[in-house]
């Protein structure tokens, strides 16, 4: 005999585990030394969250792109938008351990938060990045990409952890099994 139906006590140990991915995507995003921008070639200019970076093969020449206040304003966000996402995480824990209805809320509306903040900040680099340099094409990569995942992760849990408070006896493991599927 065949059952298909959703455990729904493993979503108690997966939704932080999802967190933990968004904050080490965050942490990739915010420490890359290079590969949030990249020229056409890959081979005269590149930059990070933090600097940019000019030249020809071992002739690099790099300027801290914290001088202009968009950058301080974009490496100000995704920090702040990561000691959310840690607190959020930490809080995620302690609700799923004691399926804590109220505080599930709570991490939520700081998932929203950390969403939105981050979201500010990754359309603001590439809009005053092209501002500032416009030499042709440039092409956002591993490193802002990461940023991205941590903020689709990001909104993907808080949206779970709004629909989570209908499921408290599921999750506790008190309700019966509903199968999606049963053969006989």
């Amino acid at each position: 005999m065949f059952r298909c139906g959703i455990a729904y006590p493993r979503c108690r140990w997966i939704i932080p585990l999802l967190l933990l991915f968004a904050i080490i995507f965050d942490l990739i995003a915010i420490c890359a030394q290079s590969g949030w921008v990249e020229d056409e070639d890959a081979k005269s200019h590149y930059a990070s969250m933090w600097t940019q970076c000019r030249g020809l093969k071992d002739n690099w020449k790099c300027q801290s792109l914290m001088e202009f206040s968009w950058a301080q304003a974009v490496a100000a966000l995704m920090i702040i938008g990561l000691i959310i996402l840690i607190i959020a995480f930490i809080l995620a824990i302690v609700a799923m351990c004691n399926i804590n209805i109220g505080l599930m809320v709570v991490v939520a509306a700081f998932l929203i938060v950390v969403a939105i903040i981050q979201i500010i900040a990754l359309i603001i680099y590439p809009v005053k990045f092209n501002e500032l340099i416009f030499e042709g094409n440039y092409y956002y990569t591993w490193a802002y990409g990461f940023g991205w995942g941590a903020t689709i992760i990001s909104i993907g849990c808080a949206i779970l952890f709004c629909c989570l408070p209908r499921y408290e006896d599921e999750l506790s493991g008190h309700a019966k099994v509903k199968y999606l599927y049963t053969s006989e």
